[in-house]
């Protein structure tokens, strides 16, 4: 397990990181979010031994980077961390480049080409195995610092903006490959892609000037939007709509008179988009389209954020 309690970074007088705490355990995989210059890169940096905390302990496992050298080295050695910017020897090529990482993980010889094999195939690099790493794309860059995390089957994985510099096919491919790892690890990945966090995670972090504002699950999140579970309507021509205001369960309505569009936004916990659609039929309403809202996460992050700076500022 991670255990981070109220950890602090502090940098020439500046706290990035403020009195920060979480868990994180095995099967957990975490989107860790933040606007630009939250602290999320410093905390990962904190959580591999990168970088010292100011304050406050970071356990992994039961231990700590601030007991000996030994154990330190113990928790980086069941740690995968792939940074912001895949960092790599340009003028290796991608064998050599990770079989010096074998050696650098001191992994037994007979072991080395097996495990460059599997995670070759894992992040899809066997056709460019013998080129050099300089002259790669930016994708198959990151999926050479991908390979390297995750070379010696490490428990925990650290990974910033893993699929930064991906097509569409190859983003679902890593993925797909988080999804899977996580069965019996755990993960935490910082993205700016919301899509992402709902599609691979099962647990969100949002981190604003350093504090934590949200912790709890993508769906938990999408239940702040006042869009979750809202019905949108489009009218043929201008007709009664007042109906829609008095079906169980509805909060609140808007009407956008220039397109014929309306919105019909739930109260919390409920789900409306049968009583619309029986509403609209039994009254014979002229309407061209229905169809469930789908939530902007964009839009939530921002609110959560943009909140935690307003209380950070009174």
């Amino acid at each position: 397990m991670i255990s981070v309690k109220n950890i602090s970074r502090v940098f020439n007088q500046h706290r990035v990181v403020d009195d920060l705490s979480f868990e994180i355990r095995p099967g957990d995989v975490v989107g860790f979010l933040g606007p630009n210059g939250a602290g999320k890169s410093t905390t990962m940096k904190m959580l591999t031994g990168f970088l010292p905390v100011s304050s406050g302990s970071i356990e992994i496992n039961g231990l700590s980077f601030t007991q000996s050298g030994r154990e330190a080295l113990k928790i980086k050695q069941n740690i995968g961390y792939l940074p912001e910017g895949a960092p790599a020897y340009s003028d290796m090529t991608v064998y050599q480049f990770l079989y010096f990482i074998t050696q650098v993980r001191r992994m037994p010889r007979t072991t080395r080409q097996q495990a460059i094999g599997k995670v070759c195939e894992q992040v899809q690099l066997e056709q460019v195995l013998n080129k050099k790493i300089e002259h790669l794309s930016k994708g198959f860059k990151r999926r050479v610092g991908l390979a390297q995390a995750l070379i010696h089957d490490p428990n925990i994985l650290i990974l910033d903006e893993p699929t930064d510099g991906l097509d569409p096919n190859q983003k679902y491919h890593v993925r797909q490959l988080i999804k899977n790892l996580a069965k019996d690890k755990m993960v935490i990945v910082s993205t700016h892609i919301l899509d992402e966090v709902a599609a691979v995670c099962n647990r969100v972090i949002i981190i604003a000037n350093g504090k934590k504002c949200f912790d709890d699950t993508p769906e938990t999140l999408k239940k702040m939007s006042p869009l979750h579970n809202a019905v949108t309507l489009k009218l043929s021509y201008a007709s009664d709509i007042s109906g829609l205001l008095e079906i169980d369960g509805v909060l609140d309505m808007t009407h956008t008179p220039g397109t014929n569009y309306v919105t019909v936004f739930a109260q919390p916990g409920r789900y409306i988009l049968g009583q619309v659609t029986s509403h609209i039929q039994y009254h014979q309403m002229p309407v061209d389209m229905v169809y469930p809202e789908e939530v902007r996460l964009d839009d939530v992050f921002r609110k959560i954020t943009l909140e935690s700076n307003q209380q950070e500022q009174v």
